[in-house]
């Protein structure tokens, strides 16, 4: 058997980012990926580091909303209807997840999280020159009307709280300041300054996994099939045969379960599938991240165009692509953004892993102690994706990681 100290399974950006924190640490380390390099989720995202995202999915009083989902299959939050038993575990965790203590907890984990990813963020450009590939423009969210920016106030007091620097803008004049030329009906907005995003995730990915082969690290091409803790290392079961490793990181985002399912254990995890249509040249002047917060997406620059895409359908990993809740998004694009051209655009689908309370799983596996777990982390894989890495580095190494690691246990599950 061919042998490797550290084994990362997953070539996306949260697996490239973890492999280089190992590398780095002093450890030889390979990545094993069935497709390659920013071959799934981590190539279409909208390249947005969102640190000012610290509020879950599962809200005080969001399963009222329920009803409506299934009724909306081209909604901002839908569930296929065939699909709606499959997932009924699933949605009572989520439940459970969005009572007050529960959300509280998770919110400030979320917190946690999102402050130690943005300075290892900011390590991580200087120490690979990364500058060139980051948009520092800020985000834009914005509400139609009194009522709906009223609604979202608490949101931002949320903010306040735990540290995110906002302005909010109460006028179509002062919208114009930032974002001109929205439509009208857009009245009030939250602008957050320090929002940051990637020229182009894909691009941000490579570039990464080229600073880790240029330092020795391997990246090949495998088919995981099985995990097994043996008495000197673990042994990672491939299509091709067996390799043996002393640890393991499983960063495999969406398909992650299924492999951790080998090591005995059974892991609530969902798929928010995620659509985008992305065009090549940019026909509308934007100038800053826009989130269309009621309606479910957002539009932000990528390379010289632009992606628009949002939305969440807990469809799973084998339902075949919707791409109506695509053309839907472009639609209301071209409504909110007078001007826009919707020519000549390549429609996306990507798998975000999600759990029921909107939390990854850092950690130690609760039946393989030499097997790290580094995933779920749903549409925020881009954002906590250097603080995750150096959280597993201190893990792999048995350090004591920055920040308190208990509310991303596998073990809560």
């Amino acid at each position: 058997m061919a042998r490797s100290e550290i084994l990362v399974i997953g070539a996306g950006i949260i697996g490239v980012t973890t492999a280089l924190a190992l590398q780095r640490d002093g450890h030889a380390v390979r990545i094993l990926d069935r497709k390659g390099v920013a071959a799934e989720t981590s190539r279409g995202n909208a390249g947005a580091f969102a640190y000012t995202d610290i509020e879950p999915l599962a809200t005080p009083g969001i399963l009222r909303k329920a009803p409506k989902w299934l009724l909306d299959p081209l909604g901002p939050l839908s569930i296929p209807p065939a699909y709606a038993l499959p997932l009924l575990p699933w949605m009572l965790r989520f439940w459970r997840a969005s009572w007050q203590d529960r959300y509280a907890t998770a919110v400030a984990a979320q917190a946690s999280l999102m402050h130690q990813s943005r300075a290892a963020l900011e390590r991580l450009i200087a120490d690979v020159s990364g500058e060139p590939l980051m948009r520092r423009e800020g985000q834009l969210q914005v509400y139609e009307g009194e009522a709906a920016y009223r609604a979202s106030l608490p949101a931002w007091e949320l903010r306040r709280q735990h540290g995110v620097r906002f302005d909010l803008l109460q006028s179509p004049g002062a919208l114009a300041e930032v974002q001109p030329g929205l439509s009208p009906r857009f009245t009030h907005a939250g602008f957050t300054p320090d929002w940051m995003n990637t020229v182009d995730p894909a691009r941000w990915t490579e570039h990464l996994a080229q600073q880790f082969v240029a330092g020795g690290g391997q990246i090949d091409i495998a088919d995981v099939r099985a995990l097994r803790q043996v008495s000197e290392g673990v042994e990672v079961e491939t299509a091709t045969g067996s390799i043996r490793a002393d640890q393991v990181v499983l960063a495999a985002g969406a398909w992650s379960h299924h492999l951790a399912r080998t090591l005995g254990d059974t892991i609530p995890l969902e798929t928010e599938r995620g659509y985008n249509t992305t065009f090549p040249t940019a026909s509308f002047d934007l100038r800053t991240h826009v989130t269309f917060a009621d309606h479910g997406f957002v539009v932000s620059k990528i390379g010289g165009g632009l992606r628009v895409g949002g939305a969440v359908e807990l469809g799973g990993l084998r339902r075949a692509p919707n791409y109506k809740r695509a053309e839907t998004l472009v639609r209301k694009a071209c409504d909110f953004l007078p001007g826009f051209d919707p020519q000549g655009g390549t429609q996306w689908m990507g798998f975000r892993p999600s759990l029921p309370d909107s939390l990854p799983i850092i950690s130690r596996a609760p039946r393989a102690d030499r097997v790290i777990y580094a995933f779920g982390h749903g549409h925020l894989g881009l954002t906590q994706s250097a603080g995750t890495a150096e959280l597993v580095a201190a893990l792999a190494a048995r350090r004591d990681p920055a920040i308190s690691l208990t509310p991303f246990d596998a073990g809560r599950f």
